[in-house]
């Protein structure tokens, strides 16, 4: 190569550095919240913990959310709960300030650091994918690379583990896949239930309170002595096999205790009835033009899902009629979409992340949808696809590919994101952007009665 000439990786970086200048110099206008905060590792995996503690005095609440690391095995991974600080809901907007030495929107009088972790919890290998059980939540799912499924009842274990002593030991582990995977869903109808999805291209369903198929390995009275845990492991329930190549995402409905999606690298969107698991109740073939990675259902209309795929396009569905998409969406990711998930707080507002760096906020009543929607000349404006209305928003604070996102369940707007550069980032779209927002999830939830 020619002295001079940049390498392909080089102008990719310097094409970073200078989104993240044009980002940097806007956030005032664009956040009334930025938290920014550098792991040790990178994660995979990013979910809120529904509890939010108080304090009097203080204008500050925190929240936890869960991680998992990804060492690359040059050191032992763990689980790990982090507390977020967090503005006290009733606190005065003309309180909040830009800090531009550390790149943060707040005002609630933190010095220190808003983010820290207060548990961490070994895990045998990396950690593709954590959720936490709805009707439980210190009782914790993980997707291994051995393609196990480990829980874990963090109740049962302490804070910090001795470093000279690390118990890898989960308390239950659920078997069945033969390959890694990522797709993890917990029943919010039924207690206990969990599905999984891999890339041997099946679907396993556990009940976690059923009893252990396989007895706990062999011990030593001083190794129980030492751990409240147990190496029982169960058996899936049942196997779910309708796909033909690895199954990206699985999604339970929650609303409906035996209907879940599935999408796999096969490019099918699959509805299942868990009680028959011999094939889908419905099937929409070629549902994308390239794998899909991600599935969500509403969470509060039981019959509209979203996906996202390796096309960069986002497809809301309706599961009455599966013939074409109400809504496609092309232009605004310009790489694999890996994430998509729905608002708990409007029912018209979703969430997607991709390879491309960016969490892009969709307001479905903004658009006429129905139709495949294009950025002209496939070319995007800084902070905005002005092609389609209902793109509302978009996050380009990562400077490494979205690994994960999750709506904070008790604040409206606050998402969490993780990027597989160490990034961890708790931000809220800022008012002015949001205001023309209509109908809330008790609306969708009334609406979906009829």
């Amino acid at each position: 190569m020619a002295q001079g000439v940049e390498k392909p990786e080089e102008v990719e970086d310097r094409v970073i550095q200078h989104e993240h200048r044009v980002w940097k110099r806007h956030m005032p206008l664009l956040y009334d919240l930025f938290v920014p905060h550098c792991l040790d590792w990178p994660s995979l995996t990013v979910q809120w913990l529904p509890t939010v503690e108080e304090y009097d005095g203080r204008d500050y609440v925190t929240q936890d959310v869960l991680l998992g690391t990804n060492t690359s095995s040059l050191e032992p991974d763990y689980i790990c709960i982090a507390t977020v600080q967090l503005p006290r809901g009733d606190m005065d907007d003309d309180a909040r300030k830009f800090d531009d030495e550390r790149g943060e929107v707040a005002g609630y009088g933190l010095v220190n650091g808003k983010v820290s972790v207060k548990q961490r919890i070994p895990h045998q290998g990396e950690i593709n994918r954590a959720r936490f059980m709805p009707q439980c939540p210190t009782m914790i799912a993980t997707k291994t690379v051995s393609g196990d499924v480990h829980i874990y009842d963090r109740s049962k274990f302490p804070s910090q583990p001795n470093p000279n002593k690390l118990d890898f030991t989960p308390t239950l582990r659920l078997s069945g896949h033969s390959e890694e995977g990522y797709g993890l869903s917990w029943s919010t109808v039924t207690e206990g239930h969990l599905l999984s999805s891999s890339q041997d291209a099946t679907i396993c369903h556990w009940d976690i309170n059923a009893p252990p198929t396989e007895p706990p390995a062999k011990r030593s009275r001083k190794a129980e002595a030492s751990s409240a845990q147990t190496t029982n492991s169960v058996r899936p329930l049942r196997v779910y096999r309708g796909h033909s190549s690895v199954v990206g995402d699985v999604s339970w409905c929650d609303h409906e205790a035996n209907t879940f999606a599935s999408v796999g690298d096969d490019r099918q969107l699959l509805i299942w009835d868990a009680r028959r698991p011999k094939a889908p109740a419905q099937a929409k073939p070629q549902a994308h033009t390239h794998a899909i990675n991600a599935v969500a259902f509403h969470a509060h209309v039981p019959h509209l899902l979203v996906t996202g795929g390796s096309g960069c396009k986002v497809r809301v569905w309706d599961r009455r009629q599966l013939t074409r998409p109400t809504h496609s969406f092309s232009g605004a990711h310009v790489a694999d979409v890996t994430h998509v998930s729905w608002s708990p707080h409007h029912a018209d507002v979703l969430m997607s992340a991709g390879a491309d760096r960016r969490v892009m906020v969709w307001d479905l009543n903004a658009g006429a949808g129905a139709s495949d929607a294009s950025v002209v000349n496939g070319s995007r404006k800084e902070q905005g696809c002005d092609a389609i209305p209902e793109l509302m928003f978009i996050h380009g604070g990562h400077s490494d590919r979205v690994s994960d996102a999750a709506w904070n369940p008790v604040m409206p707007w606050v998402v969490v994101s993780a990027s597989e550069d160490n990034a961890l980032q708790v931000w809220q779209v800022a008012g002015p952007l949001r205001s023309g927002v209509a109908g809330t999830a008790a609306d969708a939830a009334s609406g979906s009665k009829d």
